[in-house]
């Protein structure tokens, strides 16, 4: 069972809108990193739109660096 305090979260920017609520997002980080990203159950519940450039809140797992979720949209 995995904990639920074992996931990385950082703010990042949208850069690309793809198919089935799936986004590219880019990192705060060096080197501009890019993962995958798809939106919350939540955040798809109450239809929560999110466009790129947006500021959202992403939720990594430590053991797949390259897929996220998103939980939050900032301004």
């Amino acid at each position: 069972m995995p904990k639920q305090d074992d996931k990385f979260t950082m703010e990042a920017v949208v850069v690309e809108a793809l198919p089935n609520a799936m986004f590219k997002v880019r990192l705060p980080n060096d080197q501009q990193t890019e993962i995958l990203a798809y939106v919350s159950g939540k955040m798809r519940k109450h239809y929560i739109r999110i466009l790129p450039g947006d500021t959202v809140t992403v939720e990594m797992s430590p053991y797949d660096l390259t897929k996220g979720r998103i939980t939050f949209r900032g301004r």
